[in-house]
């Protein structure tokens, strides 16, 4: 589903799973491919927007656990992309291992080919924006010539990214939340929910969650 201009949306399908946006930047960057159980659901989606697996030559994840990262290895076996993480996630990488066998989820074991650094590359400048408190290597994608946000687990629409397993930390959390609310944002891209749409919305859902939450 297009989102706006080249960015395209894949809702998640159910617990366990989470969204996935797709940048048609040249190059192609997939975010968080989510739970391999929805793989070929979500790889037919793409194909009804147009998209070739092949095109594929990114998978950036905003961390490391299961729903956002299980589908990993899987998708980049058909594609040939290479994937790619923040260092200080390399880590917790190991847990988040362990994270999926406890809950009995898939996450075909993988490797970190590239670190995200300070921005994706491509002809539309989107920035990476390391954003822990969930884990320690979340990250936060922003492109401010279309004020938008891919911000994984950091917070969602009326809420805010759980701090309680392993490696989170509510202050820094709390911290990063700060951060990006500076932010000139219009679209508002979670890891799970809705997409939050417009600048007063985005402006409220802030509000709300340093309210309640901060």
């Amino acid at each position: 589903m297009k989102l706006v201009k080249n960015v395209y949306w894949y809702p998640e399908k159910a617990i366990g799973d989470c969204n996935t946006y797709l940048i048609d930047n040249n190059p192609c960057v997939l975010i968080d491919p989510g739970n391999p159980r929805y793989l070929s659901q979500r790889l037919s989606e793409m194909e009804n927007d147009g998209f070739d697996i092949r095109e594929i030559d990114l998978i950036a994840n905003t961390h490391s656990h299961p729903d956002h990262c299980g589908a990993n290895r899987a998708l980049q076996t058909l594609s040939g992309a290479k994937i790619a993480m923040h260092r200080e996630e390399l880590e917790h990488l190991s847990f988040s291992m362990e994270f999926a066998g406890y809950f009995g989820m898939e996450m075909p074991k993988f490797d970190v080919d590239i670190f995200l650094e300070d921005k994706l590359g491509g002809k539309m400048k989107f920035v990476v924006i390391h954003t822990p408190g969930h884990t320690p290597g979340s990250v936060s994608f922003y492109c401010e010539e279309l004020k938008l946000l891919m911000c994984g687990d950091l917070l969602f629409e009326g809420g805010v990214g759980r701090t309680d397993f392993p490696g989170g930390d509510l202050e820094k959390l709390k911290d990063s939340i700060r951060r990006v609310s500076e932010l000139d944002i219009h679209y508002l891209l979670p890891g799970h929910g809705g997409v939050v749409k417009g600048a007063e919305k985005t402006k409220r859902n802030f509000e709300f969650i340093k309210e309640y939450f901060l």
